[in-house]
C-alpha cells in the first residue's frame, strides 16, 4: 500500500528513522521528532555532504547568507537542510552562524569577492550588490557570464557548478523557482515541442541510474547549440546539440525534453 511518506523525495526531506522535523510528525515515522535551528553559510561556498564523513558524496552547497536549518549535531558537523533550494545533508559547523538574517541585497555581479546570488545585508547599495526584489531578466545572459567556470559535480556556484547549479543559479538571478535537480528542473515551465524550441528553453536528459541528479540540464541557444556546465569539457562550455545529444544517448540518458520558462 502506498502511503504519504512514499511521496516524499528523500533528497529534500528532512527526516531519518530516528529524528525528523517537528513538521512532518503524523507524515514521516521517526523515532523523535525536533523543531530545526535556523543558522546560516557564513562562508563563501559550504559543501553539502551526503554522509557525516567529509568525504562522502557532494549533493549541494549553500552560498554565502543562504539558511540552514539544523536538525542534528554530531562532532563537527551538523544535519539539516539547505532552506533555499530545500537538500537535506552534512554541513561542516564552522561554515555555519547562527540564525537567518533577512537579507537585503543579492550578490548580482560574478566578479564580486562573494559569488553570484550569495544573500547579504548591507546599508547601501555597494558596488556589485543589487537589492533584494531586484533581478536580472534573462536567464541565458547570466550563464554566459559563467562561461568557463569549472565543472565540479555536486558545486552551484560561480566558482564551479554542476549542470543543474547553473541553471538553478541563472534563474535565481532573475527572480525564478529553481530545484536543485534536473528531473526537479524538467517540471518547470511547460513542455514544448523540439521543433519549436527556441533560445531560453531548458534542454534536459534524464537518467535512471545516476544517483541524486538523475539527469543533465543546459540552456538552449539560439543557434542550435547550448549552454551547459560539463564533465566532458570540465566546465561551462557551449557546443553543437547534436554533438551532446550523440553523447549523452551513447551513455543511457533518455531523449532530450524541452522546456520554456
Amino acid at each position: 500500500m502506498t502511503t504519504a511518506a512514499d511521496s516524499f523525495d528523500p533528497r529534500t526531506t528532512l527526516a531519518r528513522p530516528d529524528l525528523a522535523d517537528q513538521g512532518l510528525e503524523g507524515v514521516v515515522r521517526a523515532r523523535v521528532y525536533r523543531a530545526p535551528r535556523p543558522m546560516h553559510c557564513a562562508v563563501a561556498v559550504a559543501d553539502i555532504r551526503a554522509d557525516i564523513a567529509g568525504d562522502s558524496t557532494l549533493v549541494d552547497q549553500l552560498i554565502f547568507g543562504e539558511a540552514f536549518d539544523v536538525l542534528d549535531m554530531q562532532g563537527d558537523r551538523l544535519w539539516g537542510r539547505a532552506r533555499r533550494d530545500g537538500v537535506v545533508g552534512w554541513v561542516d559547523r564552522a561554515s555555519l552562524a547562527g540564525g537567518a538574517p533577512l537579507a537585503t541585497h543579492r550578490v548580482g555581479s560574478t566578479d564580486a569577492p562573494l559569488p553570484l546570488n550569495a544573500l547579504v545585508v548591507e546599508a547601501g547599495e555597494p558596488e556589485g550588490l543589487a537589492l533584494i526584489g531586484a533581478f536580472a531578466s534573462d536567464p541565458v545572459e547570466v550563464a554566459e557570464r559563467l562561461l568557463g567556470v569549472p565543472h565540479r559535480p555536486g558545486a552551484r556556484s560561480s566558482q564551479a557548478t554542476d549542470c543543474a547549479g547553473l541553471v538553478q543559479q541563472a534563474l535565481y538571478a532573475c527572480g525564478r523557482a529553481a530545484p536543485r535537480y534536473p528531473d526537479q528542473q524538467v517540471e518547470l515551465g511547460e513542455a514544448v515541442d523540439r521543433a519549436d524550441a527556441r533560445r531560453g528553453d531548458l534542454v534536459i536528459w534524464l537518467h535512471g541510474d545516476l544517483g541524486p541528479w538523475n539527469g543533465h540540464s543546459a540552456f538552449l541557444l539560439a543557434d542550435g547549440q547550448v549552454l551547459h556546465a560539463t564533465g566532458h569539457h570540465g566546465a561551462v562550455a557551449v557546443e553543437p546539440l547534436a554533438e551532446a545529444e550523440a553523447r549523452y544517448a551513447a551513455g543511457g540518458f533518455s531523449a532530450p525534453r524541452f522546456r520554456r520558462l
